[in-house]
């Protein structure tokens, strides 16, 4: 419930944000604009939120006779978790991560990269998935999902109003309030995100995927590998849709520039030292 209530806001606030920004570059009429496009991404981002990030990362969905261990594993782990089988879908990136999407643990998705199963022993790939597992039990999802496509939606706001301020002959915008509006949205979308989305949810994660699996040592030894393979390893897609970084098991972002604001994890050296003084499940 508290999920939808925090989801409840940041909708609310994106619209106003529209309205605002709108206002500003079309007086009434652009206001109005706006709010018509804010209602229309509200829709959008509840019900299809989760198909918009999966296609951003050319995600596609396998089974039990195109993934047999993969899936068979997921559905092992969901079985343990008492969710709904969720769908499950293979990124085809080296980079290591996963992400679960998706607006309730009946709509759920969980999608790993071909990199993390081919870095992470079966032992350790538990672990993670029981991480996204415990992540859409908690229903961290519907936050993560909405906020990613909201910060999209600034993005593209911030476009907008570039479009409709126009340039000068040096290239410099020509309405100065659209230049205002470009300057801060950007670090304004990292912001909203950071407000959205609690560190303590990964440890809340790593506590109930350690739960699930059974194994908290194999998830410390997995966050540890992930760190180390990852640095050398760029995820293009994160790169490019940065707002969805959040929604990974570990910071996908090379940290440079504006990216580096969109840094949502606690640090892995602080998660592992929290799992590995968790005591070894039993059973």
């Amino acid at each position: 419930m508290f999920n939808i209530m925090k989801t409840a806001i940041l909708m609310a606030a994106i619209t106003a944000l529209f309205m605002a920004v709108g206002g500003m570059i079309g007086g009434r009429s652009g206001m109005m604009m706006a709010l018509v496009v804010a209602l229309g991404m509200n829709f959008f981002s509840y019900w299809f939120s989760d198909t918009m990030v999966l296609k951003m990362y050319s995600a596609r969905e396998v089974d039990a006779s195109s993934a047999p261990r993969f899936y068979a594993m997921v559905q092992d782990l969901a079985q343990r978790a008492q969710l709904p089988m969720p769908r499950v879908y293979l990124i085809d990136e080296a980079a290591p991560n996963a992400f679960a999407t998706g607006r309730n643990p009946e709509h759920a998705a969980v999608a790993a990269t071909t990199g993390i199963l081919n870095v992470l022993t079966e032992r350790e790939l538990r672990g993670v998935m029981a991480h996204e597992l415990t992540h859409v039990k908690h229903r961290d999802i519907l936050i993560s999902t909405v906020s990613a496509t909201m910060a999209g939606a600034i993005s593209m706001l911030a476009n907008f109003a570039m479009f409709f301020g126009g340039r000068d002959e040096n290239g410099r915008p020509a309405n100065p309030l659209a230049g205002i509006a470009v300057a801060i949205l950007a670090p304004l979308a990292a912001s909203v995100i950071q407000m959205a989305i609690s560190r303590a949810r990964e440890f809340e994660a790593d506590r109930g995927g350690a739960e699930i699996s059974g194994d908290p040592q194999a998830l410390a030894s997995a966050l540890q590998k992930i760190q180390y393979v990852a640095r050398g390893t760029p995820l293009p897609a994160a790169e490019q849709h940065p707002e969805t970084a959040q929604m990974m098991i570990m910071n996908p972002l090379s940290g440079e520039g504006l990216r580096g604001l969109f840094s949502t994890h606690p640090s892995t050296e602080e998660r592992v030292a929290r799992l590995l003084a968790m005591p070894l499940a039993r059973g």
